[in-house]
């Protein structure tokens, strides 16, 4: 007997899995779809992850020039071609140098612009929790005020019934004092 061959016409394996049938993606969505399918397929399979390029730098420049190029006569007709090349790799590591001077002065002004909002968000924070606190000082206290108050009149109905227009008078400016508390803290319109 020949080898075993498969759907996929593999000879020698067996079974196992059937051919895909071949999808090609119409929108970038779909593509990204089938890729998670496949990387769903085997979740213990590890998923290649690329590392990040390294950013490009220019070469260090040359400690000691072995070919110094003078003006002196027998220079051959490759040497210009030498110091076009060294001029060209000098231009571009002075380029990169001060792409990266520009760049670390616009981090370290990001970095400035960051902090001071952050300060200032807290400057706004305090200022307003100041005011929630103080606000609700001002309501435990007329809440304080009004139960007092109630007290009051509880005991005095209690002890003595004659006193009738003391009480009028009383309960006069505590309806006062309530109406000094429940006074809002702002004025609509106002600013």
């Amino acid at each position: 007997m020949a080898a075993q061959t498969h759907k996929n016409n593999k000879p020698g394996k067996s079974g196992g899995k059937e051919a895909q049938p071949l999808i090609l993606p119409k929108t970038p969505a779909e593509e990204q779809r089938l890729k998670l399918e496949r990387l769903m397929r085997n979740p213990d399979k590890v998923a290649p992850i690329p590392e990040r390029q390294k950013e490009w730098a220019p070469r260090a420049p040359p400690e000691f020039v072995r070919d110094v190029m003078g003006s002196s006569a027998g220079a051959g007709s490759g040497e210009f071609h030498v110091y076009r090349h060294l001029r060209r790799r000098e231009y571009q590591r002075q380029d990169f140098l001060d792409k990266m001077a520009a760049k670390q002065g616009k981090d370290v002004d990001y970095l400035k612009k960051l902090e001071q909002n952050q300060v200032e968000a807290e400057e706004r924070t305090a200022k307003r929790r100041k005011k929630r606190e103080k606000l609700k000082l001002k309501k435990l206290l007329a809440k304080k005020a009004k139960m007092e108050g109630k007290e009051k009149k509880d005991g005095d109905e209690d002890s003595d019934s004659s006193g009738e227009e003391e009480r009028k008078e009383e309960s006069g400016e505590e309806e006062q004092k309530e109406d000094d508390a429940e006074t809002p803290s702002f004025i609509m319109g106002r600013k």
